[in-house]
């Protein structure tokens, strides 16, 4: 499922160190690497270096607990992913209590309320006066913080730019789950609310984990190495059962049912394209070192029947700037293949890593036998959800320079890019798809009510309009 049933922890920050001998034999491996750009380069452009380094000009004033040291925590969004959150927020080192919670749905609301009262009730303080519902009630929330303090924003992502501008604008911290937006003009805002946050010196946090998990951390590092060589192909695949869909209940208005569907309706998640598969298309990025220039695909709905706008399979090709291929691959359908991870291949080698994958795999050359193992992580265990909670703390506690903005955005990008391409049967560029102005959502931040119209609309057979390769406009 997607983060609502998962769970994670800490990790290093330093630079995985690796024995003389070893680097030496790694490097002499990884043949002539000039044609991609460096490591430290790459981490630059894509906002990778977090911590260690001075915002030059940009800091004026302090993002970090206030005097008794006590960081207020407010939960926007109070699903099992925004409850799991909140949780892990509540139990990094240091004084934070969770003061306020927002969500459209009272049952929700209360139920996490329950459930993190239960867990940890000495840090939690949510008096009915500070439970708002409502979609609205994210300013409400973030109302109650002071500068400095923590948000959690863990709604469905079509609102993400909407809530991260305004905490950005009130001086908050903010923790954003991904995916970040739905479609360029929502990555635009996003890109646009972390510079504010650098100019503020807020910390920003996105909830791509898997950067912090540990053992993922050490094979990627291993791969920079020239542990396969130069990078030629990257495979990521999403491949599992049916996404579940809860009929509509009587008296349930549109919206009300598409947002309690989220996973659903492309307006709400950006489609499976990007909110099943990003991990695993970030974390090839991540291992290639670049971002696609490009992509061109297909998808479709061959077998579901739900009232929704989903696609139940996608394989959409991207192209890297130095010509070589990555390839997504998304279906839901009962009774088909299953496979959850990323497959890479390099010149001489190949590696089996990312989101699903709990020990990531090195191997000589590309048949994947215990016989070419020649990688696998020997450290302790990693809880990467609780860690990307731990570093993002850490450093408001300690003032230390923290924003994932641009790195997330693009990385969401590239599921919209994946999308884009699949639903119009076009390639289509990484700078078209940026810059395009085509909204899935048009005038979602003047929608104040759950009995309000819905941004899409039922046909008068119940069904909803699906995207047509060949005919739907991406741009």
């Amino acid at each position: 499922l997607p983060r609502g049933s998962q769970v994670e922890m800490p990790t290093n920050v330093e630079k995985i160190t690796i024995s003389r001998e070893r680097k030496g034999r790694l490097m002499n491996a990884g043949e002539d690497r000039n044609d991609r750009p460096s490591r430290r380069e790459f981490l630059k452009r894509s906002g990778g270096a977090l911590a260690g380094t001075a915002l030059a000009g940009s800091i004026v004033g302090r993002a970090h607990a206030s005097e008794d040291n006590l960081i207020k925590v407010a939960l926007v969004g109070c699903g099992g992913r925004g409850t799991g959150a909140a949780g892990q927020a509540l139990a990094t080192a240091g004084p934070t209590k969770l003061v306020a919670m927002a969500d459209v749905f009272d049952h929700r609301l209360s139920g996490s309320l329950k459930r993190l009262s239960d867990q940890r009730k000495e840090q939690v303080d949510v008096p009915p006066g500070r439970q708002f519902l409502g979609l609205d009630a994210y300013k409400k929330a973030i109302d109650v913080l002071d500068p400095g303090d923590v948000v959690l924003l863990t709604t469905p992502p079509a609102f993400r730019p909407i809530h991260l501008d305004y905490a950005v604008d009130k001086g908050v911290n903010v923790f954003m789950e991904k995916s970040f937006a739905v479609d360029a003009p929502g990555i635009r805002r996003v890109l646009a609310a972390g510079k504010r946050a650098d100019e503020k010196n807020l910390k920003i946090a996105s909830g791509l984990m898997s950067r912090h998990y540990k053992p993922l951390e050490d094979a990627v590092e291993q791969i920079h190495e020239g542990a396969i060589g130069n990078v030629i192909t990257c495979w990521a695949y999403r491949e599992h059962g049916p996404v579940g869909f809860t009929p509509k209940s009587e008296g349930m208005s549109d919206l009300a049912n598409q947002i309690r569907n989220y996973s659903c309706y492309t307006w709400v998640n950006g489609s499976f394209m990007l909110d099943w598969l990003i991990h695993n298309l970030d974390v090839c990025c991540w291992v290639k070192d670049a971002w696609p220039v490009s992509a061109q695909g297909q998808g479709g709905r061959q077998v579901r029947e739900a009232a929704d706008q989903l696609f139940d399979h996608y394989a959409v090709e991207y192209r890297f700037p130095d010509g070589t291929r990555l390839f997504g691959q998304g279906r839901h359908m009962a009774n088909t293949w299953g496979f959850f991870g990323d497959i890479i291949h390099g010149t001489t080698g190949s590696a089996v890593l990312g989101e699903g994958i709990k020990d990531p795999r090195i191997y000589k050359g590309h048949l994947q036998t215990k016989e070419n193992l020649i990688w696998d992580y020997k450290g302790p265990p990693c809880n990467h959800y609780q860690v990307e909670h731990d570093l993002f703390f850490a450093a408001i506690r300690e003032d230390k320079p923290y924003n994932e903005t641009e790195r997330s955005a693009y990385g969401a990008m590239v599921g919209i890019l994946g999308r884009m391409a699949a639903e119009s049967g076009k390639e289509i560029t990484w700078d078209d798809a940026l810059a395009s102005n085509l909204e899935l959502a048009p005038g979602l931040e003047k929608i104040t009510s759950l009995d309000d119209p819905p941004p899409v609309k039922p046909g008068e057979d119940g069904m909803y309009e699906i995207a047509m390769p060949g005919f739907t406009k991406v741009l």
